[in-house]
């Protein structure tokens, strides 16, 4: 695993231990930040189930000024804070340690300390977890959306064979990419829902 581009380009990048994390894969980071490309730079970025942080730190290394990576697994964590440290990353980013939807419904509180809006968000839950997809997407198209900036944009990286909704809430499915066994299914916010 690498960096695909950017200031860390060509950077090796280590993955959690075990079958536990699936990191998503060199060729469709590419994809993805092929499509992102025209947003990612100035960009506020959260990367939800960051595992090894491979996703987050391409955003960074591309010229995203702030990501947030949220990440409860504790061997993931350490492995992403590693990279980070490998290769001397010490701004621009904070590591949530925790779920994602104590994350999300945290943040979505008037007490929240850090009201940012987020341009890009992406989530790549465990393949086999269906419900944390629906969950996630149900957030921040509902009661979490105050974490989205007007134009953001929501990925959710997925098995190929798992149909993920065309709507969640205010979100609605705009564009769909399938690659080997994974797709990324992009939301944005409906401009009726505003």
């Amino acid at each position: 695993m690498r960096v695909i581009a950017g200031q860390f380009r060509s950077r090796a990048l280590s993955a959690p231990p075990g079958l536990d994390t699936r990191p998503t894969s060199d060729r469709l980071r590419e994809t993805l930040f092929n499509v992102l490309a025209p947003r990612i730079s100035g960009a506020a970025f959260l990367d939800l189930y960051a595992g090894s942080g491979a996703v987050g730190i391409e955003a960074i290394s591309r010229g995203a000024a702030r990501v947030a990576f949220v990440e409860r697994d504790p061997i993931a964590a350490r492995t992403l804070r590693a990279n980070l440290e490998r290769l001397h990353i010490v701004q621009g980013f904070r590591l949530h340690a925790g779920s994602v939807k104590a994350f999300l419904q945290k943040r979505s509180s008037i007490a929240s300390p850090e009201p940012v809006p987020y341009e890009v968000v992406f989530l790549d839950p465990p393949w086999d977890a269906a419900a944390e997809y629906a969950s996630t997407l149900n957030l921040l198209g509902g009661s979490a959306a105050a974490h989205l900036a007007p134009d953001a944009l929501v990925i959710a990286e997925h098995r190929r064979k798992t149909t993920l909704e065309e709507n969640y809430g205010a979100l609605r499915r705009t564009r769909l990419l399938e690659q080997g066994d994974a797709a990324l299914s992009f939301y944005a916010v409906e401009p009726s829902a505003l």
